[in-house]
């Protein structure tokens, strides 16, 4: 082992490049997929005839998918028809879609959790069913939505060192070109690694703690 080697200035900077690419592939990604699978688990929410059927039938296609599986499909296959995306898209378009049918079964679920009473209630005072949702559910189901949200976007930011399998030039992809330079770099790599990961999911986990706080 070489700490003093492997913890060299220009390591740590090589590092922490990747660490910037890792946090802005989750952070776009953690975006997308909360608007999209929010509106997956509001159309499956409410059961509009058809396109919910269709909706969930997407969601439970990726839900029983590796998202490995999907990341090869983002980057290889989608190419063969056409659809081409750079190594730093691919890895965001996929997480994407892997994520927000994860995120729209928290959001469905939450909202299920909101006694049916709140929506009758609404529409008694006038207000319509689209209104119903955004003012009285969405806040009510939040509050049981937020705890596993952000754990999905933990596992999600954890999920972005997959895309080292694409040549993504994240946090890991970094780690492993810095110990291919020497085998005594191996173990500090893999300290440094968890000890970036941790302080990423971490602070993440420290802001929804003050979510929950503020929506108690």
């Amino acid at each position: 082992m070489d700490f003093s080697g492997a913890f060299s200035w220009v390591n740590i900077r090589f590092l922490l490049e990747g660490l910037w690419v890792t946090v802005q592939v989750a952070g776009i990604s953690i975006v997308l997929s909360f608007i999209i699978g929010g509106l997956i688990g509001l159309v499956r929410f409410a059961k509009i005839p058809y396109l919910s059927k269709i909706v969930g039938l997407y969601v439970e296609v990726i839900r029983n998918l590796p998202l490995l599986l999907i990341i090869f499909f983002t980057y290889f296959a989608l190419p063969q028809i056409g659809i081409r995306f750079d190594i730093f898209w691919s890895a965001i378009v996929a997480l994407t879609i892997f994520e927000s049918a994860m995120l729209s079964e928290i959001i469905r679920g939450g909202l299920n959790a909101v006694p049916n009473g709140q929506m009758e209630a609404a529409r008694s005072t006038g207000l319509s069913y689209g209104q119903g949702l955004w003012y009285i559910l969405i806040p009510q189901g939040l509050k049981k939505m937020l705890p596993p949200i952000v754990s999905q976007f933990i596992a999600l930011i954890k999920d972005t060192s997959l895309a080292v399998i694409i040549a993504l030039p994240e946090v890991t992809h970094h780690a492993k070109i810095i110990y291919g330079q020497s085998t005594n770099y191996v173990l500090p790599m893999f300290v440094a690694m968890t000890l970036l990961y941790f302080l990423v999911c971490y602070a993440l986990s420290l802001v929804a703690k003050q979510l929950e706080l503020r929506f108690k």
